[in-house]
Parts: C-alpha cells; sequence; structure tokens
C-alpha cells in the first residue's frame, strides 16, 4: 500500500454552467495544488460533489488527476447507498490508490447491522484499499465507535476520515483501532488538536483555498496562532458550503467552476468578502 500524504485537499470538480464536467479545468486545479506543495488529491469527495457525479465521471477526474501528477496519491471518494452501486463506483476508481467509503444514510436509518454489512461487502470487493468515511455535517450520522474497531480488523480497511471535529471522538477512535490504521481530521477548525491526539492528517475543503496555510498548520503543529487563522478563514468559508469554497478557491487562482444544481453559486458580495479573506491569509 501506498501511504497518503498528511495533507489532501477534498479537491473541487469544476462544471461549466450547463453542469458538464471541464476536465481542462480539474487538470489546470491539479497542477495549481502540486505548484503549491500538495502531493496527494481527494477527488469525488463531499467538496468534490461526490454524491453527484455520474457514470464514468470519476474514471475521468483519476486519469486527469493522474496525467497532471503522476507522483500524487489519488484516493476516490464512494458515495452510494447500496453495495451495487458502490461497486459500480469502485469500477470508476480502479486506477486510483485508495477509496474514501461514505456511510449510507437513507433506508440504513436506524439499521446498523446493514451498515455492517455494507461496508463489509465494499472492503471485500474492494480492489484498493478501503478508508472509511463519516461526515456527520452532511449525513447526520456518525460511524460508531465501536463499528470502526471492528472494521478496521479487515485486511482491506487502512483507516478513515472523520470530519465531526469532536476531538474526543477522534481521541477514541485513535486508541480503539491499530497503530497503522490511518486517521484524517476533515473538520479544518480541528486539525492541530486532531494531530495532537494521535491522528495522521487532514483531509478539508480548505486545502482548495489555503493550501500552503495548511500544510504549515500540519508541518508546525501545534501553533496556536496558526491554527486561529485556519479556523478563522474556513468557518467564514465553509458557513456558505460547497459553493463557498469554490469561490475562495477561485480568489486564489483555480478554476473551480460552477456548482452543479441544486447547488448555486455564492452571489457578488459573499465572493468579493471570501476574496477579501483569502487574499491576507
Amino acid at each position: 500500500m501506498t501511504l497518503p500524504p498528511r495533507v489532501m485537499p477534498a479537491i473541487l470538480t469544476p462544471f461549466d454552467e450547463r453542469g458538464e464536467l471541464d476536465l481542462d479545468a480539474h487538470g489546470q486545479n491539479v497542477r495549481f495544488l502540486v505548484a503549491e506543495g500538495i502531493q496527494g488529491f481527494v477527488v469525488a469527495g463531499s467538496n468534490g460533489e461526490g454524491p453527484y457525479l455520474e457514470p464514468g465521471e470519476r474514471a475521468a477526474l483519476v486519469e486527469v488527476t493522474r496525467d497532471n501528477a503522476p507522483n500524487a496519491h489519488v484516493m476516490v471518494g464512494i458515495m452510494a447507498e447500496s453495495v451495487r452501486e458502490a461497486q459500480r463506483q469502485l469500477e470508476d476508481a480502479r486506477e486510483a490508490d485508495s477509496v474514501l467509503v461514505m456511510t449510507p444514510t437513507t433506508l440504513t436509518r436506524g439499521r446498523q447491522q446493514a451498515v455492517l454489512t455494507f461496508f463489509r461487502h465494499v472492503a471485500d470487493s474492494s480492489p484498493l484499499p478501503v478508508y472509511l468515511y463519516s461526515v456527520p455535517p452532511n449525513t447526520a450520522y456518525s460511524l460508531p465507535i465501536e463499528f470502526v474497531a471492528e472494521l478496521a480488523e479487515h485486511d482491506n480497511v487502512v483507516g478513515m476520515k472523520d470530519s465531526s471535529g469532536d476531538v474526543v471522538r477522534l481521541q477514541a477512535i485513535v486508541d480503539a483501532t491499530p497503530d497503522d490504521f490511518l486517521l484524517f481530521s476533515g473538520a479544518s477548525a480541528a486539525a492541530t488538536a486532531a494531530l495532537t491526539v494521535g491522528c495522521y492528517g487532514v483531509i478539508t475543503g480548505s486545502v482548495n483555498y489555503a493550501p500552503r496555510l495548511v500544510l504549515d498548520v500540519v508541518e508546525k503543529a501545534p501553533d496556536r496562532d496558526l491554527q486561529s487563522r485556519l479556523s478563522a478563514l474556513s468557518a467564514a468559508v465553509e458557513r456558505h458550503g460547497v459553493p463557498g469554497v469554490k469561490a475562495a478557491a477561485a480568489a486564489v487562482g483555480l478554476r473551480p467552476g460552477y456548482p452543479r444544481l441544486p447547488l448555486e453559486p455564492v452571489d457578488g458580495k459573499v465572493a468579493d468578502q471570501l476574496a477579501a479573506l483569502v487574499a491576507v491569509a
């Protein structure tokens, strides 16, 4: 298994005004972030509008990422409600290095055994190492720590991204899993604290618009001033969701394009405010 770097963006997926995938823009964004020091990418994650991607689009994003960053670790978001759909997305991810599998939450809500069954089947069938993905801000569901510990025993489950921002929970996951289980924090505001309690690294949307700041936070942790800067910036940007992240990324030179409907771009006033914030970050 190729170890991922400790800092990776949940890279944005650029769409044109018609909602079509803009692969030229994606390639430029990858090159921009590599020039900033980024050595790995999570494509089709939450900030990459993974739930909105169509068959074949994950594969296209992986190919373009490879072409523009041949030495980078490429992790692909798998966002499916059924094992069958997860397996289809795994086929699109076959040229990546690993996959990040989000908790299913629709018909499995309140049916905990079904959640375990989902992850076991996906881990069994994945040709790539599997990272669990618990993102309660989006799904209103946290993968129970006892489930994480049980799934960590599977030979193909090698780590996790937890976006709860709950440092006590992160510490409990570290304590409940093997030493080589790689735990990433998905909350920018919790980056330093997460590293302090034993997390391996961070995967955040903020790497799209503040890559050097996030790299500094991780490399120099614990640095209170750096973390305060990142926390304030990410709070201002991410309160607007993916459209806010796209506006901030555009302000630093990326080509994030439009969000895919039903998401819509932030208005001009908000975009100007975010541009002013990232300019001094």
